[in-house]
This record gives C-alpha cells, sequence and structure tokens, in this order.
C-alpha cells in the first residue's frame, strides 16, 4: 500500500438528492428513477476521505429523513459530518438523464430554497472549523447558489485565511445558475484568496473573462493555446497554481482526458485518456480536484500530482454517480500504465 501524508481537508458546498434514469433511457419515457446523493464539494470530499484524509464537509442539511440520508451517504465513505448544521425545510434535487453517442446528457435543477442556500453565517462557527486544517475547497457552485450561500462562502474564506489553510477553488461555471456578469462580481472578488485554482476553458471565461487561445468546440485543446491565460491568471490574482482539465468530446460517451498546471514557472502537460465507453462523467471534474488535492497535499511533485487527478478522474467516468469510489492504489495502478481492465484476481 502506497503511504501519503494524510491532511485535514474542509470542503463547503451543497450535497443534493440525484435521481437519474435507468439504462440511458429518458425522463419523458421513464417510470422510475434511481436516487444517490452527490455535488460538487461533497464529491471531493469522498475522494479524499478515500485516500485516507481526514476530510471534513461543511454544509446545511433539514433535520428531517431525507436530510438524514444525505449525511449517511457521506458517513458511509468516511467523511466527517461534524460540521453539517441541521436546518431549514428542504434537500435541492438534481434529475439526471444520462446521454448517449451524440445525444448530450442533460440536467434538472430542483434546488431552490435549499437549507444550504439560506444558510446565514452566524450557522457556522469557522474558526473552529478550520483549526488545525491543512485545506480547503470550494467550487464556483457555491456563491452560485444564492447570495446568502456566497456571503457565508466569503466569511469561510476569511477565516481560512486567518487559520492559514491552503485554498483551492474549482471555478465550475454553471450557467442554469447564473449569468458570466453575476459570476465575475462574485468570483474576482474571491480570487485573492485563492491558492489552487481549477477550471477549463469555459470556467476561465465565463467566470473571470479569461479566454484561452484554442478553439474547444473544434476539438482543439492544444497545451499552447492555454499558457497565456494561465500566466496572466497567476499574475493577477497571485495563483501558486493554475490547473485545467482538457476534454476532446467526441461523443457523449467517448472523450479524450487530459490536464495542464502552471506554477508561476513551468508548465505540465499529463498524459491523455481514450476513455470509451464513459459511464458517468458527472463528478469527472471533482475527481480531479480530489486527485490534485491529495498530490499537492501529499507533498507530490507537480507533475506527479497533475498525472494522479487525471488518472483518478479517467477512472470516475467509468463509474455511475457522483462519487468516485477508488483507492490510491487503484489510481497509482493506472497511473504507472496498469489500463488494461483485466479482472485482478
Amino acid at each position: 500500500m502506497t503511504s501519503f501524508y494524510m491532511a485535514k481537508v474542509i470542503t463547503m458546498g451543497e450535497i443534493m438528492l440525484r435521481l437519474s434514469t435507468y439504462n440511458n433511457s429518458r425522463i419523458v419515457q421513464t417510470d422510475s428513477l434511481y436516487a444517490t446523493y452527490g455535488g460538487g464539494e461533497a464529491n471531493v470530499a469522498v475522494s479524499l476521505a478515500n485516500y485516507g484524509h481526514e476530510a471534513y464537509f461543511v454544509t446545511k442539511l433539514p433535520a428531517h429523513e431525507v436530510g438524514q440520508a444525505a449525511v449517511n451517504a457521506l458517513q458511509r465513505y468516511g467523511v466527517h459530518t461534524d460540521f453539517v448544521v441541521r436546518g431549514g425545510s428542504r434537500v435541492g434535487i438534481y434529475y439526471l438523464e444520462t446521454g448517449a453517442s451524440m445525444r448530450p446528457s442533460k440536467v434538472i435543477y430542483d434546488r431552490a430554497h435549499s437549507s444550504i442556500s439560506e444558510a446565514q453565517p452566524e450557522d457556522f462557527d469557522f474558526d473552529s472549523i478550520f483549526r488545525d486544517a491543512d485545506w480547503f475547497h470550494w467550487s464556483g457552485i457555491t456563491p452560485a447558489i444564492s447570495p446568502q450561500a456566497a456571503e457565508c462562502l466569503r466569511v469561510a474564506l476569511q477565516a481560512a485565511r486567518r487559520a492559514g489553510v491552503t485554498v483551492s477553488c474549482d471555478l465550475n461555471y454553471r450557467k442554469k445558475l447564473w449569468s458570466p456578469a453575476e459570476a465575475q462580481a462574485v468570483m474576482r472578488d474571491l480570487m485573492p484568496y485563492v491558492d489552487v485554482c481549477i477550471g477549463n476553458e469555459e470556467d476561465a471565461q465565463m467566470c473571470l473573462g479569461f479566454r484561452p487561445e484554442a478553439d474547444v468546440q473544434a476539438g482543439h485543446t492544444e497545451a499552447e493555446g492555454y499558457k497565456g491565460i494561465f500566466k496572466a491568471m497567476a499574475d493577477e490574482f497571485g495563483f501558486r497554481y493554475v490547473t485545467s482539465t482538457l476534454r476532446e468530446s467526441y461523443s457523449a460517451t467517448h472523450n479524450g482526458w487530459k490536464a495542464m498546471i502552471y506554477n508561476g514557472d513551468e508548465f505540465y502537460v499529463s498524459r491523455t485518456y481514450d476513455i470509451n465507453p464513459i459511464i458517468d462523467r458527472v463528478g469527472g471534474g471533482d475527481a480531479f480536484a480530489g486527485g490534485l488535492i491529495h498530490g499537492l497535499a501529499s507533498g507530490m511533485p507537480m507533475g506527479d500530482a497533475l498525472e494522479f487527478a487525471v488518472a483518478a478522474s479517467a477512472l470516475k467516468h467509468t463509474i455511475p454517480g457522483d462519487l468516485n469510489l477508488v483507492s490510491a492504489d487503484e489510481v497509482m495502478m493506472l497511473v504507472n500504465g496498469n489500463g488494461n481492465g483485466r479482472v485482478q484476481r
């Protein structure tokens, strides 16, 4: 078993009830849905717990049974729920129709007035939450939920700064939650708190106003098109690392997958994975973030951390549900070249 430094990591956001169709069927034709739980920062917490880290998830959930089921889902995979506040009336829901071939997957949100969207900063004792913590991770989904959630996040970031905690942000732009103007008005003000910025080309453009010199829609994801904006982002906001996943989408079930990272001095591009067929790509970016945090927090060199993150995310594409249920050793096996899928006996 591989030995790593185990960090205390805090993540904060919304965990949702996911209702998805079976066997790639459409919502309009199905009479049953499969219920699981997930959400950006919760998915990252599960990944980190699977790798052996001390992972905590911060949110607000109702005290009723559905809220408890969400808590149970986190605890099942070793995530600490000590900082989950109970209150409010509802758990956010999202419906997932999984695509196939040229038909894309679709997400429908039903998350208005969820408990975390109506939470107030005084609901959380952030100084206690960040005591002895090593890392704090959040995503652009959280401040997009509501102005109240954005203010909770701002107060959390101030507490993390006081505690000297390393902060990572997955920009995670969601056009169904806010416009680019709304996103930039909030996100740019939060970037000075961030040490590690994670995103893709759309996230950088919509959340921060940086456009890569690459035609991503045409499948052009050469690293050269990203170097300029990585450097500009690091120069403007003081990021220690800037990283982006680079997806080549041939169909809903066949993608090329790699990533790039910049540390203010050097650029590093990972190997490319040809993922076909994709079982479930939802949560793939969160799996990447969890893998990157694991690598950097464990003291891996920048390139090794990126290779771990990309391999972890590639594996997530083969697992149904939001969560990346793999161990660090399984990821390292893929990093080291064993991707043949043979039965392990």
